[in-house]
């Protein structure tokens, strides 16, 4: 048996984010609806949760709605939000008493009030929670983000030689959070769709090719493992060049 499939590395990442990609995939592969991908892929994201507590993640970032995705059938995406309701409404409760922290990035706009009502309940609900913080990235694009962050700072009336990076992050939605160590992307596509784009400079990648419902905590703790053997220069080099 493969060592990740024994333990985890010594070497945990602080930060972990998730693109789910492949829902869609996975259910036209079983003939299946779209929703029904989607709805699979909230049932992994149950287990992902559990691991990510028990693995000692602290902070668990996910890409569950992108600015994007609107563009998508209607019908896809008042499925959506009926999902979204739907893990508040059976979910809460147990992340609440878990001690999972859970955190909206992104815009609310586009929600129903009731919905929006919802989101800022569990919000307000699991502030002080400390285990594992969940950032929701729903209705959310990392463009977006930083056009958000430039008005914001246009708004306050923030002096052009005051903006460096500490400045721009404490603007960002994932201002109370720190850069995301791991970015996991599902289902073996190569790319970074408009995901944490500013955050994840310097983050490691791992593309694994499963798909978002068939990934668990067993493939959670080899992107861990595969996290944990390199070495992080940041732009520098360890050595000096011969």
């Amino acid at each position: 048996m493969d060592q990740s499939e024994q333990k985890l590395p010594d070497i945990i990442p602080t930060h972990v984010a998730i693109i789910m990609d492949g829902n869609g995939r996975w259910a036209r592969e079983r003939h299946l609806p779209r929703l029904a991908g989607h709805r699979a892929g909230v049932e992994k994201l149950r287990r992902v949760l559990r691991a990510a507590v028990e693995f000692g993640i602290r902070y668990l970032t996910i890409y569950a709605f992108s600015t994007e995705n609107w563009e998508r059938p209607s019908r896809e995406v008042r499925g959506l939000m009926n999902i979204l309701e739907d893990v508040i409404d059976r979910e809460l409760a147990e992340m609440h008493k878990n001690g999972v922290q859970l955190r909206h990035i992104g815009r609310l706009e586009g929600l129903s009030p009731e919905l929006q009502e919802k989101v800022r309940h569990a919000i307000e609900l699991t502030k002080d929670n400390k285990r594992l913080v969940l950032n929701v990235a729903w209705n959310y694009g990392g463009r977006d983000e930083i056009i958000h962050a430039i008005q914001g700072m246009i708004d306050d009336g923030v002096d052009s030689a005051d903006v460096d990076e500490d400045m721009v992050h404490r603007y960002l939605f994932t201002s109370e959070s720190p850069d995301p160590d791991l970015v996991i992307r599902t289902s073996g596509e190569l790319r970074v769709s408009n995901f944490l784009i500013w955050q994840s400079a310097y983050s490691e990648w791992v593309f694994p090719d499963t798909y978002w419902p068939d990934f668990g905590p067993d493939q959670l703790r080899e992107a861990l493992w595969d996290y944990a053997r390199r070495e992080r220069r940041f732009g520098t080099v360890t050595a000096p060049i011969a």
